[in-house]
């Protein structure tokens, strides 16, 4: 989310993460290419009226790094020339402001869509399978019913399979930047997890690595 009113950034962010959503916000265009260069995305949502560099010179940065992702451009400028100019830049969606938070909502879940039927959409760690259009996981015949946070936390070990993830580095991509470091939330929910995945196999698929954190291993 990048969004120079910070209180409209705040109320988005916490209406997309009671959908279930990770979201990290940047107040200004640099901060959120900073952003883009160290993590990982799904979608950015993009205001055009940043300070500095402004929505359309990110987006056309993001395309020049050979970043693909989704961007729904926010902007209270609503003529033709201006939509055209933001979905020519690289937008791959226009909203204008004000808008519904029920439609940005709808609009989020399409591009996602979109960017999933392109991609796999299942991903496989021994006979341990995600379903990332159904959010839901299966290991052998078992079906496993996973929250939104099990289920993040889930799809980025998967993602980063047979390589150890730190405490640090799963409280950045499946919570945010405000993350207590003495927080056991990481922990809490690596043994949801474990009882849900491992509990009833012989072979344990999450590992710990004391002192340096975790690995999910076929």
């Amino acid at each position: 989310m990048v969004e120079d009113e910070r209180k409209v950034a705040s109320f988005l962010k916490k209406g997309l993460e009671e959908e279930g959503f990770t979201v990290d916000c940047a107040y200004d265009g640099e901060e959120a290419l900073r952003k883009l260069e160290i993590n990982g995305y799904e979608l950015v949502i993009l205001d055009i009226m940043l300070p500095g560099i402004d929505g359309l010179e990110v987006v056309r940065r993001m395309r020049e790094m050979g970043e693909n992702l989704p961007v729904l451009m926010l902007t209270a400028k609503d003529s033709v020339d201006d939509i055209v100019r933001g979905l020519e830049s690289g937008g791959d969606d226009y909203l204008i402001k004000p808008f519904a938070f029920a439609e940005l909502l709808a609009r989020v879940r399409a591009l996602l869509r979109r960017r999933q039927a392109a991609q796999a959409l299942e991903l496989r760690v021994g006979d341990l399978v995600l379903n990332l259009a159904t959010r839901k996981a299966r290991r052998g015949d078992k079906e496993i019913e996973l929250t939104s946070k099990e289920y993040a936390l889930l799809e980025y070990l998967m993602r980063n399979a047979n390589q150890v993830v730190t405490r640090g580095m799963i409280a950045e991509h499946v919570w945010d930047y405000d993350f207590d470091p003495t927080s056991n939330i990481v922990d809490v929910y690596i043994n949801h997890l474990r009882r849900k995945i491992d509990k009833d196999f012989d072979i344990k698929l999450i590992h710990t690595l004391r002192g340096v954190g975790y690995m999910l291993k076929g």
